[in-house]
């Protein structure tokens, strides 16, 4: 694929649609997304997609630390939330690293952060960022990795929390979902949910975090925008099917 040819959509989620969940623009969670996008957009998130002969090739959001909905200390770095590509082997993902860097230029920032994951597709993987001069600047439990692009090798890193477990250890017994609107999976991530506690009798708590301030101080992991917590332990942080729920919920309430 010829990167010059394609077309750059910037924060024109209204117009131009979201990437994700695209084939179902009515669902609750895709509407969902739309909005919170726009109201983001005028606290500095951007928003960009790459599209070939009108269709989405690929995208990244991105925010200043200062407002990341990812529960991390970047102050003075643009946090990239979501990178994904839809045709692997073109640059594509470079192409969209190498704007945010730009865009981290420009606004005097000090560079950019990304949480990467290997475990899961819900985060993004640490391989393309490495090959675009990002280094490991911290860890956290559940193989989160928050990797770092400094326009300056003198800046201070930015970095994760460090109290997890005492995080968990708040929420007590029963189930609580946490959630935002950052993902438009994460409405029928909380249905699934739902529907598995329902087979065990199980009434979920649902906290809906609309700020930052709430993220930074409630969630568990450094992805920040969806987990679910049975008895202080974490049963996940991405969406997974009601069977899948239940089994986890099962197991954990026998030992109750």
């Amino acid at each position: 694929m010829n990167i010059s040819t394609l077309e750059w959509q910037e924060n024109q989620i209204r117009e131009s649609g979201c990437y994700c969940m695209r084939s179902m623009q009515k669902a609750p969670g895709y509407i969902q997304k739309v909005n919170w996008t726009e109201q983001e957009l005028s606290r500095g998130l951007t928003y960009i997609q790459l599209r070939k002969n009108n269709k989405s090739v690929g995208f990244v959001e991105y925010t200043r630390g200062e407002q990341a909905w990812r529960a991390v200390h970047a102050d003075g770095y643009l946090v990239i939330h979501c990178l994904w590509v839809g045709v692997t082997g073109a640059g594509i993902g470079s192409q969209l690293i190498q704007r945010c860097i730009e865009d981290a230029v420009k606004l005097g920032q000090k560079g950019v952060a990304v949480v990467t994951n290997t475990d899961t597709s819900w985060a993004p993987s640490p391989d393309v960022f490495l090959k675009n001069g990002f280094q490991l600047a911290d860890k956290a439990p559940h193989s989160f990795q928050l990797y770092a692009y400094k326009l300056d090798p003198t800046f201070v890193d930015p970095y994760f929390p460090d109290n997890w477990a005492q995080r968990l250890e708040r929420f007590g017994q029963g189930l609580t979902i946490l959630r935002t609107r950052q993902c438009p999976y994460l409405e029928i991530a909380t249905q699934n949910v739902i529907e598995a506690a329902e087979l065990l009798g199980i009434q979920p708590q649902i906290i809906l975090m609309d700020n930052r301030p709430q993220l930074m101080e409630l969630s568990p992991t450094p992805y920040g925008v969806f987990h679910v917590i049975f008895n202080g332990e974490l049963i996940s942080y991405h969406r997974l099917t009601p069977r899948s729920f239940a089994k986890k919920l099962k197991l954990l309430y026998s030992k109750t």
